[in-house]
């Protein structure tokens, strides 16, 4: 049996994990460093910047600000793609996948709250 969230009660899970969130002693993302995170690793790769500006239909100068900050945190690493001198290749890292574990775990228990 499926229970239907409804809009208030989910922009009320995202308030309280987002609250959560900017609390810690972690970094404080924008939205779209955020998206572009959360592309990198929920979505199957190589990713580029390139293919995270279309993914996300925004323009590869915002996609690289981003980029920028989330290396800078060491959240995501690039690197030449081998292949395409081109083309830069967008990758994960271990802090990454401890930050979104971390924040994953805000949300999941801001969800339990409202049950």
């Amino acid at each position: 049996m499926t229970t239907e969230l409804k809009p208030a009660a989910a922009l009320e899970i995202w308030r309280r994990a987002l609250t959560a969130s900017v609390r810690r002693e972690s970094a404080d993302l924008s939205a779209r460093q955020m998206s572009a995170l959360l592309t990198v690793y929920l979505k199957s790769g190589p990713h580029t910047v390139r293919g995270l500006a279309k993914e996300l239909n925004i323009s590869k100068p915002a996609v690289t600000r981003a980029l920028d900050r989330l290396g800078a945190l060491k959240l995501i690493k690039r690197r030449a793609d081998d292949l395409d001198k081109r083309s830069v290749l967008v990758q994960r890292t271990p802090e990454g996948t401890s930050y979104l574990s971390e924040f994953a775990s805000l949300i999941v228990r801001a969800a339990k709250v409202l049950k």
